[in-house]
């Protein structure tokens, strides 16, 4: 396949298309809101459009983010939809660069005999993950089961998906131990791990921001790598060069696949590049992949390349995407959110808006 191809194909998924729906949120919120109540009436860390929301705290930042599990997904794999909606918060806060403290849920389990799987799963993950589950709201109605977590975390210092900047290195950190669950494009490196693993994995990335090694970044959700790098670039104003042929992958995966996968454990990162190494081997070190796999600059495009060829992925310039944005692509959002947006499908997207 060549690369416009591929290109082509990428840009059609239904995960990018679930990413316009934001917009939605995007034209009825506020982007940076008041927290009325706290001393001097401080603003939120950063505006919305980030992996979590970031409130100012005498300890750093609280981290307060929620997650929706779509109702075919939870109807074909109860258990392991309990078990993502625990997973993909705390993904959500460690992108941040913070430590989950607890979660809460909201469960309409539905009609179905096996819908206690669901709650099965959250158990699991929440005993993996060492994030308990304090509290929430459960019940049973007629129909497809309903499942939503929100999560509270801490941060001392905050990765964000506004601090990418022209120059940075793009790099990308998956965990590669893991096999695809069923059909879809979820790849799991999860349920295999152990705890230790797991909460080792997780822990890296608050260390790293700490010694000052990475200064933005976002995990990898449904968009897949490319789609997940737009929203970045989105958010910081900037643009990026995605190297097709440097990014790890999995044995016997196709690119294409790969590229539209949701991993359990993924993130892009931007760094310095005279911090690119140290941030290798922090990863290394845990069995993690990662590496270089291009740059950030300052043209708000996102290019793919493989070899010498090159193609425009994402014209953030002129397109919004999720149309949370920084300043300097404010216009383009307002611009194209009418024309972009879906009317009624922002229930669809796997992500919080925050």
């Amino acid at each position: 396949m060549t690369l416009a191809a591929l290109n082509q194909r990428l840009q059609s998924a239904s995960g990018l298309a679930a990413k316009r729906s934001v917009q939605l949120a995007s034209r009825h919120f506020e982007q940076r809101p008041l927290l009325p109540g706290l001393p001097g009436s401080p603003r939120c860390s950063v505006p919305n459009g980030d992996d979590t929301a970031a409130l100012p705290d005498p300890m750093g930042h609280l981290l307060l983010a929620a997650e929706g599990m779509l109702p075919d997904f939870v109807e074909r794999d109860p258990w392991f939809a309990g078990f993502c909606s625990i997973m993909v918060n705390v993904s959500d806060v460690t992108s941040m660069g913070g430590t989950p403290i607890a979660a809460v849920d909201v469960v309409f389990a539905g009609d179905k005999a096996d819908n206690p799987r669901i709650l099965e799963g959250m158990r699991a993950a929440s005993d993996a993950y060492g994030v308990p589950i304090v509290g929430g709201h459960t019940g049973r109605a007629p129909g497809q089961a309903i499942v939503c977590v929100a999560i509270l975390g801490r941060a001392r210092q905050l990765i964000t998906s506004f601090d990418a900047r022209p120059g940075d290195d793009l790099l990308l950190a998956v965990d590669l131990r893991g096999s695809y669950r069923g059909r879809g494009n979820n790849f799991n490196a999860a349920t295999c791990a152990t705890s230790a693993r797991l909460r080792s994995q997780h822990a890296l990335l608050p260390e790293l921001r700490e010694a000052g090694l990475v200064h933005a970044g976002k995990d990898i959700s449904m968009a897949g790598i490319p789609g997940t790098l737009a929203m970045l670039c989105e958010s910081s104003g900037c643009g990026a060069r995605l190297a097709l042929d440097q990014i790890p992958i999995p044995e016997h995966v196709e690119l294409e696949r790969w590229l539209l996968s949701f991993p359990s454990y993924g993130f892009l990162l931007a760094a310095r590049p005279s911090d690119t190494e140290a941030v290798l081997r922090g990863f290394h070190a845990r069995g993690v992949a990662c590496a270089r796999v291009g740059e950030f600059h300052a043209a708000p495009q996102v290019d793919l390349s493989a070899g010498r060829d090159r193609v425009r992925y994402f014209d953030l310039e002129h397109t919004p995407l999720t149309g949370f944005c920084a300043p300097r692509l404010a216009g383009a959002a307002r611009a194209g959110s009418e024309a972009t947006a879906p009317a009624a499908t922002f229930v669809e997207a796997e992500d919080t808006w925050l």
